[in-house]
């Protein structure tokens, strides 16, 4: 994964809604597109209805791919949001980087980073931080 991710700005809009509707619970979903572009979000519930982690329970994943197979999309991203940490990866976030070809989005709704979103690539445990390139 190079070191930018481009994205569409209603897209960016509608992660820090949906972590701003549940300001109690880590937010999460996927993110799709094509031509290297995520144009789609697919939010999920937290099935672990946590403040600190989140998790996208497997038969709603199972769906999810399914939608994307089918629609033709991309599967370009994971985001999620922090309710009081920082908006870096946590080392749950890290541990659990299942798709390593993907971009890491995460909200930040902490007072000091409230409305940042930034993106990651996390691969074998090394965090590099992408540039996001809005369309």
């Amino acid at each position: 994964m190079a070191g930018v991710v481009r994205i569409r700005g209603e897209i960016v809009e509608r992660m820090l809604e949906e972590a701003r509707q549940s300001p109690g619970t880590e937010c999460c979903g996927l993110l799709a597109g094509r031509d290297g572009v995520i144009s789609v979000i697919l939010p999920a519930a937290n099935a672990l209805a946590s403040a600190t982690t989140y998790e996208i329970a497997p038969q709603e994943l199972f769906r999810m791919f399914r939608f994307l197979r089918e629609a033709g999309l991309e599967h370009m991203g994971i985001y999620h949001s922090h309710v009081a940490g920082p908006g870096v990866p946590s080392a749950t976030d890290i541990e659990r980087a299942y798709y390593p070809d993907v971009a890491y989005f995460i909200v930040a709704l902490e007072a000091e980073a409230a409305g940042r979103v930034g993106a990651f690539s996390i691969r074998d445990g090394v965090v590099v931080e992408l540039t996001i390139e809005v369309s």
